[in-house]
């Protein structure tokens, strides 16, 4: 547990995911350096809430970056021509890539955090990934994690000169309704927080897309409404 203060860098993307990842690492001591993307997304909803995420818990910086992966598409989150699936059943969201994936994603934006970390001086990045109700993403699993922080430490001069860069994924092997109770007992705010995959022209949560679907049922299974909709 950091107890000085050190700086660590949150992958936030205004998701319930990495808010919860934001509130655990800063309950562990750490300055808490948010990085977002703006990578394309066909909806704009969740850099407004990771903006307001930061602000409302305590981040000591919180860094907007533009990385267009639209420009290559083969996803329905960055490609128009795509549509983002709707009211898909428990046995279709557990199984199989869905279309949603967005190549390399997680890998790209690890990597600009990695960039921050090395400027910040920073040895941690937190990443909410998840392998339990993670939607058949290739990069949310632990494998992943372990590669790329095995790559951090080969890659940079920090790695080279023995100071070790540790990638947290805190979330990776928690179920939807256990990341929630974690989040509720740091006090995160799960209203303010955006998963959507294709928001209402007035930015409100469809309702139907995986994402809702996954959430939806997780606040269910507690006895609860899931706040953002209310």
């Amino acid at each position: 547990m950091a107890t000085d203060s050190k700086a660590a860098v949150i992958l936030l993307s205004g998701g319930l995911d990495s808010a919860t990842t934001l509130a655990i690492a800063k309950d562990q001591g750490y300055a808490c350096h948010a990085i977002s993307f703006d990578y394309g997304q066909k909806q704009r909803v969740e850099l407004d809430a990771a903006a307001q995420l930061a602000q409302d818990m305590g981040a000591a910086s919180h860094r907007t970056v533009r990385v267009d992966l639209g420009v290559f598409g083969g996803s329905a989150l960055t490609d128009a021509a795509m549509n983002v699936p709707k009211d898909r059943s428990d046995d279709d969201i557990a199984h199989g890539i869905p279309v949603t994936y967005v190549p390399a994603r997680n890998t790209v934006f690890l990597s600009y955090a990695l960039g921050l970390a090395e400027v910040l001086d920073a040895h941690d990045i937190f990443i909410g990934v998840n392998a339990v109700d993670y939607s058949g993403y290739p990069d949310c699993r632990p494998e992943f994690v372990e590669a790329f922080q095995n790559l951090a430490n080969l890659a940079t001069k920090a790695g080279v000169e023995g100071e070790t860069i540790t990638v947290h994924a805190p979330l990776i092997s928690l179920t939807k309704p256990q990341i929630i109770e974690r989040g509720l007992t740091l006090g995160v705010d799960y209203a303010k927080t955006h998963t959507c995959y294709d928001p209402t022209p007035e930015g409100r949560p469809c309702g139907r897309c995986d994402a809702c679907l996954l959430r939806i049922a997780a606040f269910k299974s507690l006895g609860m409404t899931d706040p953002a909709l209310q």
